[in-house]
């Protein structure tokens, strides 16, 4: 069991920053694949940034990529996301989630379907 709970969003210009915390507990170190996602109102869930513990890699969105950098605290057993150069369409609620199945590796975007772990979410909202 992996418990995750979010924290750090909240209501900035667009330009502006934020660094999203997931912090878990439980199985946490023993997690294959973490990721973040997001869903904004009438879309579709999206996998913006995943980290797979097997091969060290990550993977970002084309959308995120170069303002968003996913990371790891396992001492403080705590999950960032860093978001920079915030735009409106970053507008949504964010979630992380983690899976201790192998299930979730995968060469494209994460598949929400595979991690069996998530948060309640935190918001991001962007003005221009």
């Amino acid at each position: 069991q992996v418990q995750l709970v979010e924290s750090g969003g909240g209501s900035v210009q667009a330009g502006g920053s934020l660094r999203l915390s997931c912090a878990a507990s439980g199985y946490f170190y023993s997690s294959r694949c973490l990721g973040w996602f997001r869903q904004a109102p009438g879309k579709e869930r999206e996998g913006v940034a995943a980290s797979y513990t097997g091969g060290g890699s990550t993977y970002y969105a084309d959308s995120v990529k170069g303002r968003f950098t996913i990371s790891k605290d396992n001492a403080k057993n705590t999950l960032y996301l860093q978001m920079n150069s915030l735009k409106p369409e970053d507008t949504a609620m964010y979630y992380c989630a983690a899976s201790l199945s192998v299930a979730c590796y995968t060469a494209g975007p994460p598949s929400g379907q595979f991690f069996a772990y998530w948060g309640r979410g935190t918001q991001v909202t962007v003005s221009s």
